[in-house]
């Protein structure tokens, strides 16, 4: 089979002239190219006005061989890739010690879904509840302003993806297409086949509720366990080594293989760590608001005269703008035809993300727009970080009202330096609510500063981005993680904590839901090796 990439096609093209662009790129005739598939299609909007699909396909032809002699020098015609999943190991008949996972977010599903397949019987441990009675409890918050710190956007069965967009694309390298194994599983869990090769795939949240479940039923089946309700309150370490965990219950699991998989809100799991001496060190993560435009403006924007077209769907931004005080500010888990939404995982803070479902129909396109910072913005220790952060959701929380109202302001007076007292044709999606005030006392001064440099900045990118009634909330604090648990790049343990296997997002290695998985599967492939090397 082979690959060609770079073929391109107009909006509202058939299935003929896939084909026939193929046989145009080989230089074949009809009956030469046996079969096609599509690997890949992603969109060109550069030019709003000339809007085109771009094709990666597999390709069947007769005469392979000459085919590859002829393009030997091309590098959009090869030799299509194997991008089938191949277990490492299998698990002894005498598993004398199961490994342990902490967290069911995207990393510690997919450790816990390789290890179960690869017959390890995984033990999954996961502080908040099973996917649906988390969902009920979330709604409290968003419906009621009630708050419960185990079972919230942050903490429970799906991890914090399962209320965002359910965006499944990365920027990571993937030379053994791991993102691919993560993809097939969703699509054997219920997922669109569609996002097998969709540029930006994305699910949704109800989608990816009912996925999450079947992943589970999928790890049981093979011999794994899941306890919900099991906060991990302490980490036993021996000479170096891990040899089990503490429950809040008390109770005492012993384990030599720990990975640790908590997501990015954890911050009580990074205190205990810290204080038992496992490395950790702070990284730079983002803080901000979220924007959001009519989805009509952007759609317009971004594709012209094809706005509307359901080919093409909603259309998204990726923003970037250097600052003159040395800041960057970007875009930040754009979510087309979206809510914005409470996200805050502790008592008395407010935090600010955003979702979409699947059909991306709302009203109304929300982004983060949010400003770089590093350790050096908030020296200390390595939980220096966790601390900054707790700061500004506290003076959003204050800023709101105290009520779990977000702080929010039109984007018009937030440039002007003046407080919004009322709407205008944006009318914002969070909920508990939005309660209008001042933003520029909910960020440091130098961020305040980037982001009223950077409107105007991508309002030249896109039309009418600083529009004068889209409407600010704040505050975006969880961006990524603020610390990052160092281990051995060879066989993933903890720099100076043997057994244990920091993955995914809370441990600083990766950045949303994809990126996630694919970190799982290679911490659970490390963890297989080393129970076959002591345990045969």
């Amino acid at each position: 089979m082979l690959r060609l990439t770079e073929i391109k096609l107009p909006v509202g093209h058939s299935a003929d002239e896939i084909k026939a662009a193929i046989q145009k790129r080989l230089g074949l005739d009809e009956g030469d190219v046996e079969e096609y598939t599509v690997f890949k299609r992603g969109v060109d909007a550069r030019r709003a006005h000339a809007i085109l699909f771009t094709y990666t396909l597999i390709v069947k032809v007769r005469d392979e061989a000459a085919i590859l002699a002829k393009f030997a020098n091309d590098p959009h015609v090869k030799t299509a890739p194997d991008t089938r999943y191949h277990f490492v190991a299998r698990a002894p008949v005498c598993l004398s010690s199961r490994p342990v996972v902490i967290g069911m977010g995207p990393a510690g599903l997919f450790a816990g879904l390789l290890l179960a397949q690869m017959g390890y019987r995984p033990l999954i441990l996961e502080r908040g509840k099973a996917v649906r009675e988390r969902t009920k409890d979330t709604f409290g918050l968003w419906r009621q302003g009630v708050l419960n710190p185990e079972s919230n956007v942050q903490f429970g069965e799906g991890g914090a993806g399962t209320f965002s967009d359910g965006k499944l694309y990365t920027q990571i390298k993937d030379p053994r297409y791991l993102g691919r194994k993560v993809l097939e599983e969703f699509v054997k869990a219920g997922a669109p086949e569609e996002i097998l090769y969709e540029s930006h795939p994305h699910i949704g949240t109800f989608r990816l509720v009912g996925m999450v479940e079947k992943m589970r039923e999928t790890i049981q089946s093979l011999g794994g366990e899941i306890r919900f309700g099991s906060r991990v309150d302490d980490i036993e370490i021996v000479d170096g080594a891990v040899c089990g965990v503490v429950l809040a219950s008390g109770e005492r699991i012993a384990t030599s293989h720990l990975v640790l998989a908590v997501g990015h809100s954890a911050r009580d799991t990074f205190e205990m760590i810290h204080k038992r001496g496992i490395y950790i060190e702070a990284k730079p993560f983002s803080i901000g608001f979220r924007i959001e435009h009519p989805q009509s403006l952007i759609d317009q924007a971004r594709y012209g005269k094809n706005a509307g077209n359901e080919l093409l769907g909603a259309a998204d931004y990726k923003l970037v703008h250097h600052a003159s005080n040395g800041r960057s500010v970007y875009s930040f888990c754009m979510c087309p035809g979206g809510t914005v939404v409470a996200a805050t995982s502790e008592p008395g803070r407010v935090v600010t993300n955003g979702m979409s479902q699947y059909s991306r129909n709302e009203r109304n396109a929300n982004a983060g727009i949010v400003v770089g910072i590093t350790p050096e913005d908030y020296p200390g220790d390595p939980l220096a970080g966790v601390t900054f952060q707790r700061l500004w959701e506290s003076q959003a929380f204050k800023l709101g009202g105290g009520t779990y109202q977000a702080p929010g302001q039109l984007v018009g007076d937030f440039l002007a330096g003046r407080p919004s007292t009322k709407l205008g044709a944006v009318k914002p999606s969070y909920t508990p609510g939005v309660h209008l005030t001042d933003l520029s006392t909910a960020l440091p001064d130098y961020a305040i500063d980037a982001i009223r440099e950077a409107l105007p900045a991508f309002a030249r990118q896109i039309k009418g981005f600083d529009l004068a009634d889209a409407v600010l909330t704040g505050v975006e604090t969880r961006t990524s993680s603020p610390i990052r648990i160092r281990r051995n790049p060879e066989d993933f343990q903890s720099i100076n904590t043997r057994g244990l296997y920091p993955t995914g997002e809370g441990a600083g290695y990766a950045g949303g839901i994809l990126s996630a998985a694919v970190d799982g599967i290679e911490v659970a492939e490390a963890v297989a090796r080393s129970i076959a090397a002591t345990q045969g």
